[in-house]
């Protein structure tokens, strides 16, 4: 998603306000605005409707909105990292722990991404997100966790062709040529490593163990453990599949992880969905604008499909 050209917060803030007023609300309108504005610009409309009208905005629109249409325009509203520790929040409070929103997030954001989340988690929360996310998990998996919540990957564009056949061979002894794996190595190797890197790993990583570091990774591990690898390795090697699968779990099957549609559509929006709708197609031979048309439905619709700009674009 790019800035609107002719952007005007005053305006768009005025735009909502009469949207909300009077009896019914105009769903349409605030459609229009939410969807066709970056978030950088979003946040100035936040800012310039309390300005104006001595209001929140996200306190008025959840008011006049329910349900998923609701939730998508909330999300919207918030700054990324902020949005982010929300779910992050979210999957560890209360009975259980959903591990899987967690791996999506910490396992595909950048150094600078989870920082900020960081930020925003203690800012929002008033809580550590590295303590949480101890406290949360447990065993390898909890170590990887901690270890990317730490910031140590190289984040350079270098890639040493030497250090990927060590490190392949590396990881060849700590799990196909040995009794029972070494996770330790597996999480240094993939956490620290930058994903240019990684890549030449796992090419290399073929032709010492005559399998794809996938295979072993499913051989070897197994539960969140396994999950979490797996998502480092799709992210390093095609970020854009990773969230396509995501999308299409969401949706497949019977009925619809709402939570995990609206997170994938919104936080990637401004990011890589142009490069996620096409792996999208590729992999399921349907664009998403059309599996969202079927599997959705009212002004939650509207919105997603307003995110995602139709299949051709």
């Amino acid at each position: 998603m790019l800035a609107w050209e002719d952007f005007d917060a005053e305006a768009d803030a005025d735009a909502l306000r009469k949207a909300m007023r009077g009896i019914g609300t105009d769903e349409d309108e605030i459609i229009e605005i939410l969807a066709n504005r970056n978030n950088e610009q979003r946040q100035e409309i936040k800012e310039k409707f309390t300005q104006c009208f001595g209001k929140d905005l996200v306190d008025e629109l959840k008011s006049e909105l329910r349900g998923n249409f609701e939730q998508a325009v909330e999300a919207l509203l918030d700054a990324p990292p902020v949005y982010d520790a929300k779910c992050l929040r979210r999957a560890m409070a209360g009975a259980g722990t959903d591990e899987n929103v967690i791996i999506e997030i910490m396992c595909t954001r950048m150094n600078e991404e989870i920082e900020a989340i960081k930020e925003a988690y203690s800012a929002e929360f008033d809580r550590d997100l590295s303590e949480d996310l101890e406290s949360e998990t447990s065993g390898d998996f909890k170590y990887l966790l901690v270890s990317i919540a730490a910031c140590g990957r190289d984040e350079s564009d270098e890639v040493d062709e030497d250090k990927a056949q060590e490190d392949a061979q590396e990881l060849f002894d700590a799990g196909e040529d040995r009794w029972g794996t070494d996770e330790s190595t597996f999480n240094r190797i993939l956490v620290t490593r930058n994903f240019n890197q990684l890549r030449a790993t796992f090419a290399a990583y073929e032709g010492v163990a005559g399998c794809s570091i996938e295979d072993s990774i499913n051989d070897e591990t197994s539960g969140n453990l396994q999950t979490g690898y797996l998502a480092i390795v799709n992210r390093a090697k095609h970020s854009a599949n990773y969230f396509a699968e995501r999308l299409h779990d969401s949706m497949a099957g019977g009925g619809t992880d709402d939570d995990t549609l609206i997170r994938v559509i919104v936080s990637r929006s401004e990011i890589d969905l142009l490069r996620i709708k096409a792996a999208f197609f590729v992999k399921y031979e349907k664009g998403l604008a059309s599996w969202v048309e079927e599997d959705t439905s009212g002004d939650y619709k509207k919105i997603l499909l307003g995110l995602i700009k139709g299949d051709d674009e």
